[in-house]
């Protein structure tokens, strides 16, 4: 028991009746593995074996009586997952490069329509710095420096192939210095990249928490009139950036600047012309 205690563990006795040991207080409480677990399950990116594996080792961080608990709400079956278990090891590269600032080389795929994962540049590796990881869309993302293009870009985890460490040292440490991770995910839709711009939104009042919601609490308001406000924000302009606006129906409407209102009537135009 005194070897339990000092290795940090709360050793509580009991006495009495019954008496002997127990934890009394755990690093998780059930409500914070509860997150945790329903975070695995509606993870697309992890298999359904990985799942059960990793709500499995969830599960021994609590005791018995809650371990039974979250095991009678897992739900995996049937929920979207991938087949592809590359992605952990993806993980553990992109980590380890980060680490030791090594480039990385991986193939890069895409989707066909007869559901195979075919390998975009016509197999060619992709050669990028690694700079961080990050989550959007229940999709796990490379962010990292393409240093032939001279630019930031994003590539899925789950679609990077044949991953190496290379001995070359990274490159974009200037572009990475004042880079804002939580500013690019905001103003990036669907993580497909645009030109960025101040946008315009003329909105509907009931709008306002979609806003907050997607901008952040520091995006200004600007009432007009009883019914409508105005925000202005920095987006990525992409098709997925119009998709979202016209998604949220007619109560938002693009007001500015002339040249993106110009580009999203092009693009309902088109969508226009597939009913055509």
């Amino acid at each position: 028991m005194e070897i339990l205690d000092k290795f940090g563990l709360d050793i509580q006795q009991k006495k009495g009746k019954n008496p002997g040991y127990y934890i009394g207080v755990r690093d998780f409480e059930l409500p914070e593995l509860k997150l945790l677990v329903d975070a695995v399950q509606s993870s697309k990116f992890i298999t359904e074996k990985k799942s059960k594996e990793l709500i499995t080792k969830l599960e021994k961080l609590c005791c018995r009586t809650d371990a039974a608990m979250l095991s009678k709400y897992v739900f995996i079956v049937n929920r979207p997952k991938t087949e592809n278990e590359t992605v952990y090891y993806n993980v553990n590269y992109i980590h380890t490069a980060i680490y030791e600032n090594k480039e990385i080389k991986f193939h890069y795929a895409e989707w066909t329509v007869k559901k195979e994962l075919k390998l975009k540049k016509d197999g060619a590796f992709y050669v990028v710095s690694p700079w961080a990881l990050t989550w959007d869309d229940e999709n796990y993302y490379l962010v990292a420096y393409d240093a032939a293009a001279g630019i930031i870009k994003h590539y899925r985890v789950d679609k990077m192939q044949n991953t190496e460490i290379l001995e070359t040292d990274r490159n974009g440490e200037e572009s990475f210095k004042n880079f804002d991770l939580a500013a690019f995910a905001k103003k990036t839709f669907g993580m497909y990249g645009g030109v960025d711009a101040e946008v315009t939104l003329e909105c509907k009042n009931e709008l306002a928490g979609v806003i907050i919601d997607r901008f952040g609490h520091d995006v200004w308001l600007i009432p007009q009139g009883e019914d409508l406000f105005k925000a202005k924000v920095l987006v990525s302009v992409s098709p997925q950036f119009f998709g979202w606006v016209t998604g949220i129906g007619s109560g938002m409407k693009i007001t500015g600047p002339e040249n993106v209102k110009q580009q999203y009537m092009g693009y309902l135009q088109e969508v226009m012309d597939n009913y055509l």
